[in-house]
C-alpha cells in the first residue's frame, strides 16, 4: 500500500539520519554540526501516524491529507529540517495549484514534540525571495520568534537559519512566515505544530484518535494554477490543508473511540465548523487546554482568524457524518462572484437564440444551484467543479471545506483506512411517503396564535432641538 511504503521510507529516513548522527559523534564535532537530511513528501494522501522511535514517547497525531516530519536526535536535541520552496499541490483529483510550502507540500509537514524537548529547526530558503518562520503561540526567546526585521534578519535566498528553543508548554500551535506575509501565506506557507504533554495532565485527556488540519483559502481563477496574492476577501477556494472536497480525506474512527480534532485558521475570515451526529467539547485553544469549568457541549465551534480550536467527543453513533464549515459559500469550489441569481427566470424562449450567438451558453441556476452539480458542464482544464462529490445515493453537492466522520464498529484500533459507505439498518433511513397526507396546520388570522391586525397605539414623538428645547 502506497501510504505504508511512504511511512516505511519516513522511518528509514529518520533511522538513517539518527544512525548518521551517532556515527558522526565518533568522528568530530564538525560532522555533528551537519544538517539533518531534509525529508520530502509530494503525495497529498493522509499518512499514517509517525510513532516516535527516539526521544520521549507520545501518542502521535494524524494530519488530514498530510504527514509528520521525522527528526534526528543530536546530543539530546531533537533536530528538524524545513525547506521553504515552491511546490505543486494537488487540491483535488485533476486540479493542481502552484504554491509555496515546505518539504514538497503546502501546508508543510506537522512537527510533533514533547513538553520539555529542546528543539532545533534548520530552515533552508529555496524561495525566490527572503523569508522567516514564526512559531505561532510558542513561549520562546524573543530572538527565536521569527519576525523578520524585528527579531531577526530575514533568511536570504539560498541560506539556512537555525531556530532553537525548549517546547515549554503542551498544546496546539502553528508555524508560518513573518516576512512578506501577504504573498507567502496567500501562496500556502504554513504548517501545524503539536507539543504533547510529558506526563499525565489534569486538563489533557488521552484519546484514541487525534486528527489535525489547517483551514486555508485561495483565489485561483478557473483554468489557472497560481493563487492571486492581492485578494483580501473574495476567495473562491476554501480548503482544509489545501484540499477541497471531494479531495479531502474522511476521518475514519472506531465506534466508541474518544476522538480529538485540532484545527487552526490561517484564512482571512472566521469559520463555524459543524459536526453532524455528535456533540463535542472545546478542550483547547492556541493558549493551551481550556479549564474544565469553561467547557460546554456544542455541535458547532467558530474559529476566528489566527486561532486554534481543539474539540473532543465520543464517537458513539455509527454512520457517515458530515463535517464542514457552516458558511454555505465555503462548501463550494471555484466560481465567479458576479454570476446573477437566475432562480425563477424562464429561459426557454431565449436559450436557442443565445446559443446561436454564444454556442457555449448554458443556463445558470434557473431552478437552484443544484443544477450545477448535475450538469456535464464543460469547465477549463485544471479546475475543480463548483459543486461535486458523489455519495451512495447521488450527488453530495458540496465542495470546499467539507468532509465526513466515518464511525464503524468494525474499524480496528489504529486502522485509518476508509471503510467505504455506511449501510443504514432497515427502518433507520428517511423514505418516500406514498400514503394520504393530513392537511397542513396553519395559523388562522384572528386565532390566539395569530391575532387579527388592529390599529397600533398612538405614539407621540418628541424632537430635541440642538438648543436643548423640546418640541413636538
Amino acid at each position: 500500500m502506497s501510504i505504508n511504503n511512504e511511512r516505511r521510507r519516513f522511518f528509514a529516513g529518520a533511522a538513517a539520519a539518527t544512525a548518521t548522527a551517532v556515527a558522526a559523534s565518533a568522528v568530530s564535532r564538525v560532522a555533528m554540526a551537519a544538517l539533518p537530511e531534509p525529508v520530502l513528501q509530494t503525495k497529498p494522501d493522509t499518512m499514517a501516524p509517525l510513532v516516535p522511535n527516539t526521544g520521549r514517547p507520545y501518542n502521535p497525531v494524524v494530519t488530514l491529507n498530510g504527514w509528520t516530519l521525522p527528526w534526528r536526535m543530536n546530543a539530546g536535541v531533537k533536530e528538524f529540517h524545513l525547506v521553504a520552496e515552491p511546490v505543486v499541490r494537488e487540491m483535488a483529483p485533476g486540479f493542481k495549484a502552484n504554491m509555496w510550502g515546505y518539504n514538497g507540500q503546502s501546508p508543510g509537514p506537522t512537527i510533533e514534540v514533547v513538553e520539555g524537548d529542546r528543539v532545533r529547526i534548520f530552515v533552508t530558503n529555496k524561495l525566490p525571495e527572503h523569508t522567516s518562520v514564526h512559531w505561532h503561540g510558542q513561549r520562546l526567546p524573543n530572538g527565536m520568534d521569527g519576525v523578520s526585521g524585528l527579531t531577526q534578519p530575514a533568511i536570504p535566498v539560498g541560506k539556512t537559519f537555525v531556530y532553537e528553543f525548549v517546547a515549554r508548554r503542551p498544546g496546539t500551535f502553528m508555524y508560518h512566515p513573518h516576512a512578506d506575509e501577504m504573498t507567502q501565506m496567500a501562496m500556502g506557507m504554513m504548517g501545524f505544530w503539536i507539543t504533547h504533554p510529558k506526563a499525565k495532565h489534569p486538563l489533557i485527556d488521552e484519546v484514541d484518535r487525534d486528527f489535525v488540519f489547517l483551514l486555508n483559502a485561495y483565489d485561483i481563477d478557473p483554468g489557472s494554477m497560481t493563487p492571486k496574492i492581492m485578494t483580501m476577501t473574495d476567495f473562491n477556494l476554501w480548503s482544509w490543508n489545501s484540499r477541497v472536497f471531494p479531495g479531502i480525506d474522511t476521518l475514519n474512527v472506531r465506534k466508541g473511540d474518544k476522538v480529538r480534532i485540532r484545527m487552526g485558521n490561517l484564512t482571512m475570515t472566521n469559520h463555524p465548523i459543524h459536526l453532524h451526529g455528535h456533540e463535542f467539547l472545546v478542550t483547547g485553544t492556541d493558549g493551551g487546554p481550556t479549564p474544565k469549568s469553561t467547557r460546554w457541549y456544542e455541535v458547532t465551534t467558530d474559529i476566528a482568524v489566527g486561532q486554534m480550536r481543539q474539540i473532543e467527543f465520543l464517537a458513539d453513533e455509527e454512520g457517515d457524518w458530515a463535517f464542514h464549515c457552516h458558511k454555505s459559500h465555503h462548501t463550494m469550489n471555484a466560481m465567479g462572484h458576479d454570476v446573477p441569481t437566475m432562480i425563477g427566470v424562464d429561459h426557454r424562449g431565449l436559450i436557442k437564440k443565445l446559443q446561436k450567438a454564444v454556442p457555449d451558453y448554458m443556463v445558470m441556476g434557473e431552478r437552484g444551484m443544484a443544477d450545477m452539480g448535475e450538469m456535464e458542464m464543460e469547465i477549463p482544464e485544471n479546475t475543480a467543479p463548483m459543486m461535486t462529490g458523489t455519495g451512495p445515493y447521488g450527488g453530495v453537492e458540496m465542495g470546499g471545506m467539507f468532509s465526513m466522520l466515518k464511525v464503524r464498529k468494525s474499524q480496528k484500533p489504529g486502522d485509518y483506512r476508509d471503510p467505504g459507505w455506511y449501510k443504514q439498518p432497515p427502518g433507520t433511513q428517511a423514505y418516500e411517503w406514498t400514503g394520504a397526507l393530513p392537511d397542513p396546520a396553519r395559523p388562522r388570522a384572528g386565532s390566539k396564535a395569530m391575532p387579527a391586525a388592529g390599529p397600533g397605539p398612538v405614539t407621540e414623538v418628541q424632537i430635541r432641538k440642538p438648543t436643548g428645547h423640546a418640541g413636538h
